[in-house]
């Protein structure tokens, strides 16, 4: 899916110009992308002459230290709350499931996809 790097975006609006959905809006003078309305036709992609609009493969590096960082918290939450260093294994646990079905949710949607 297309994100829009905003120090990259110089603010010419030829990406919400070209995109065919309209999802694409500028605010602030810089574009930002409507997901549930983007179609993921890449349009913006080519239009974008200075490479803003990027791609979100670059940003499983960010998406995966957000998730450890996101589970450490909680893991730490569940000891304060629950009352004793044990339950953060017990919440890493949770989290790992948590995942595993996101990881089978995207596997299954993948197998899906290769149908149609």
């Amino acid at each position: 899916m297309p994100w829009v790097d905003q120090e990259k975006c110089t603010g010419c609006g030829i990406c919400a110009k070209k995109c065919p959905v309209d999802a694409i809006t500028m605010e602030e003078k810089k574009a930002k992308i409507d997901m549930d309305e983007c179609i993921r036709c890449g349009v913006c992609h080519e239009a974008c002459s200075v490479e803003a609009v990027r791609h979100d493969g670059e940003k499983i590096p960010v998406d995966v230290k957000m998730n450890v960082e996101r589970t450490k918290k909680c893991m730490e939450a569940c000891a304060k709350h629950l009352g004793s260093e044990s339950e953060k294994h017990k919440c890493l646990e949770r989290m790992k499931k948590y995942y595993n079905k996101e990881k089978a949710v995207a596997i299954k949607t993948l197998e899906e996809l290769e149908k149609l």
